[in-house]
């Protein structure tokens, strides 16, 4: 790969990175229920919704989980998989093989997001403990389906919550099975997004 698209390559797999976490939050953010008029809420709406409305006029909702927004962040994942692998070694990937490595690239992605919102809510209780802020309330809503069933089986040992630690490992075992899954498929390789 020449210079030019090496450069061309960092920008691009950003975009397509940070739109494609817009997407699942927007969809963590639906299936949790969290505060639809929290500012952040509304942000990932309003930068969404020119994709996903036309989408769920073809692929509506059932019980709960919009399955658009499933449809566009895999979408999205296969693009952005497709064009770093064209760019990359000037070839396109068959559609099995981009199909696999795309859903392992979201299931990576959903997992990175759950570690760094978790750490981001320890900092935060440390530094800032009862803080009201719009982005501490979202992930507050994102992070405690998770780690609420942790908390019930790990008590809190002189007041020090070691729940997040159990949880940590457990993201990095099922990082593990995922990386070996997705070599055993033969698709890790495919999957730049990972960093596997």
């Amino acid at each position: 790969m020449n210079g030019l698209f090496s450069v061309l390559l960092i920008p691009l797999q950003a975009l397509f990175s940070l739109y494609l976490l817009a997407v699942v939050m927007r969809f963590l953010l639906q299936l949790v229920r969290a505060d639809f008029y929290n500012p952040v809420s509304q942000f990932l709406v309003k930068i969404t919704n020119p994709v996903l409305i036309p989408l769920r006029k073809v692929i509506p909702g059932y019980g709960g989980i919009d399955f658009a927004c499933v449809v566009l962040a895999l979408l999205l994942q296969m693009v952005a998989i497709e064009l770093i692998v064209f760019l990359k070694f000037g070839g396109l990937v068959g559609i099995g093989p981009l199909l696999l490595a795309s859903v392992f690239g979201l299931a990576s992605l959903l997992l990175k997001f759950y570690f760094f919102a978790i750490i981001i809510m320890i900092i935060i209780s440390w530094v800032a403990p009862g803080s009201n802020s719009p982005i501490v309330y979202l992930l507050f809503q994102l992070t405690e389906p998770i780690m609420a069933p942790f908390r019930k089986v790990i008590p809190a040992i002189g007041g020090l919550d070691l729940s997040p630690i159990v949880v940590f490992i457990v993201i990095r075992m099922v990082e593990e099975v995922l990386a070996q899954l997705a070599i055993t498929a033969g698709v890790a390789g495919l999957v730049p997004l990972l960093g596997w």
